[in-house]
């Protein structure tokens, strides 16, 4: 056993070596003086651009699965083009009529959907699901008449599955060329029209869009995508080269125009560096690669994009919490020295604070309280005081008298504004106090003019309202 398991390794060992090309050769495709690794880099690149530009809109209008639906649809076009050649004389596998066979039936699927979407009350996700499902369903049916005809040549119709992009020539990176330009031209000049589409399409309809018609064509680029991606990365992979990019980009802006330019350079890189890896080991297939390559990205950004990324966002709102725990225990502080002078006409002294006092004014436990204390140290807005006692220093006096300010503001404004009652309104400002800029409270101070807010620091309106039942 252990002397079969030595000869399995030594053999596998033996075909890596063997299918690592030379050094000569690596040179060669890395500065693509190979003509075919120059052109089927080219090729997946362009085409990784052009994927990445249209599968942004899809993305955004919700419609990712749109690309699979449509990939899907173009199977039995294939094998439908493959009969109508043979019956008009020729071969049956010539590749425009093939591809334009695909597009006709993408094209139907995708009219499929919307006619579905538009004359049910199914969702997208229904009438996508059962065009997928048919459609597909069709094109094995198809391939397999097609295998069983007599004198009839149908090898490699099946290629389109998985992609065969190293058979790609100079007519296919032509065409994908002009893809890649009408996609970028498309978006660029119905930039405009496709992200109000994409975000609000009622109002895009209310405002008197030709909502439809937009949406045609967004579908009418995914299909060509789709289409002259089908021998690069097959109708099973072309999907994720649609969503993934875009969906990577996703998580380094939210600028829409900085999404297309990320999404495009995601899957050009994925393009060319997946491209580069195939042709570098004979036996890895280029659109399996070219994906791999693509998540890997997208796996990176979603863990370090600053927009959206995992640690970015945990370390934003581990400030956030360290933020409001500190704003809590600074108003906890200032609202306990109000209790302890309750003469308003006389300016509140930053006196020592008993620890218990602290711990129940807003019912938190010791580790709780702690934390918050080393927090506030760290920063400088407390001093030393005596044992069981806390004492803020003078510039985390003024946080305080600034913090429980905004809270006071925010108050009286919802009690005169919204109809909040004085009892009801303090969890409300607690909620909004920690994101109210500069901006933001001189325009409460503008509207609370001639409002108590003209003090320092206004009264508690719980209390006011307090002294008015009494």
């Amino acid at each position: 056993m252990a002397l079969a398991l030595l000869f399995l390794s030594a053999g596998s060992l033996e075909a890596r070596e063997s299918a690592w090309q030379d050094w000569d050769y690596v040179w060669k495709v890395i500065t693509l003086q190979s003509y075919n690794a120059r052109l089927v880099i080219l090729s997946t690149s362009l085409l990784g651009i052009a994927s990445g530009l249209v599968g942004t809109f899809l993305l955004l209008r919700k419609r990712s699965l749109m690309g699979d639906a449509l990939s899907h649809a173009t199977y039995p076009g294939i094998g439908m083009a493959f009969l109508v050649m043979l019956l008009l004389g020729g071969e049956g596998k010539w590749l425009p009529g093939l591809l334009l066979g695909a597009a006709t039936t993408g094209l139907l699927g995708v009219l499929m959907v919307l006619a579905i979407r538009n004359t049910t009350r199914l969702k997208d996700d229904a009438a996508m699901g059962i065009v997928m499902g048919v459609s597909f369903g069709l094109g094995v049916a198809l391939m397999k008449m097609v295998s069983d005809l007599p004198q009839a040549d149908a090898a490699g119709l099946n290629s389109f599955i998985y992609g065969t992009a190293a058979t790609m020539i100079l007519g296919d990176f032509l065409l994908i060329l002009v893809v890649t330009i009408g996609a970028a031209l498309a978006s660029l000049f119905l930039l405009k029209e496709f992200a109000i589409l994409c975000f609000d399409e009622s109002f895009a309809a209310s405002q008197g869009w030709p909502t439809f018609f937009l949406d045609l064509a967004m579908l009418g680029l995914v299909t060509a995508v789709t289409v002259v991606g089908l021998q690069a990365v097959g109708l099973v992979l072309i999907i994720a080269f649609l969503i993934i990019p875009p969906t990577a980009a996703r998580f380094w802006t939210h600028d829409l125009r900085g999404m297309l330019g990320l999404a495009a350079m995601v899957g050009g890189v994925s393009g060319w560096v997946g491209s580069s890896l195939s042709a570098l080991f004979a036996d890895l297939p280029t659109g399996a690669v070219i994906v791999l390559v693509a998540a890997t990205i997208f796996l990176v950004s979603m863990l370090f994009g600053p927009a959206r990324g995992v640690v970015p966002r945990s370390w934003r709102q581990a400030r956030l919490r360290r933020k409001v725990g500190r704003q809590h225990l600074m108003r906890a502080a200032y609202e306990i020295l109000e209790g302890q002078q309750p003469d308003v006409a006389e300016p509140i002294r930053n006196l020592p604070i008993a620890l218990d006092s602290l711990l129940t004014h807003r019912s938190w436990s010791a580790q709780q309280i702690n934390r918050l204390l080393r927090t506030a140290r760290t920063e400088d807005h407390l001093e030393e005081a005596e044992p069981g006692q806390v004492r803020l220093s003078e510039a985390g006096f003024g946080e305080a008298a600034r913090v429980t300010r905004n809270h006071r503001l925010w108050e009286l404004y919802l009690i005169h504004y919204a109809d909040i009652a004085p009892s009801h309104v303090d969890r409300d400002a607690d909620l909004v106090e920690h994101v109210l800029d500069a901006e933001v409270v001189n325009q409460l101070e503008s509207e609370l003019q001639d409002r108590p807010s003209s003090l320092e620091v206004p009264p508690s309106p719980h209390f006011i309202d307090q002294r008015a039942e009494s």
